[in-house]
């Protein structure tokens, strides 16, 4: 089971960075499933952060980078694996 949580704001390929815009909550440790057109990626949250600084959660209408393992794209929807 899934839950909505968020969506892709942006991506930095170099970094491998995702920015998300949240609607639900999400915290270190959570696993997640990142879906879009071409994207289909499922991990666990090692990394958060807000303008440079780590954290460990986060809640709605925050936006967050996020190190991802793979490539992700703007509008691909942020899921939260229950």
């Amino acid at each position: 089971m899934e839950k909505h949580i968020g969506t892709v704001t942006h991506y930095y390929s170099r970094l491998s960075v995702a920015v998300l815009n949240l609607i639900d909550e999400i915290h270190l440790g959570d696993e997640i499933h990142i879906k879009g057109h071409i994207t289909d990626l499922v991990m666990h949250v090692a990394s958060l952060e807000i303008e440079h600084g780590k954290i460990e959660s986060a809640g709605p209408g925050m936006d967050v980078a996020l190190k991802v393992d793979d490539s992700v794209r703007e509008g691909d929807k942020l899921y939260k694996v229950m």
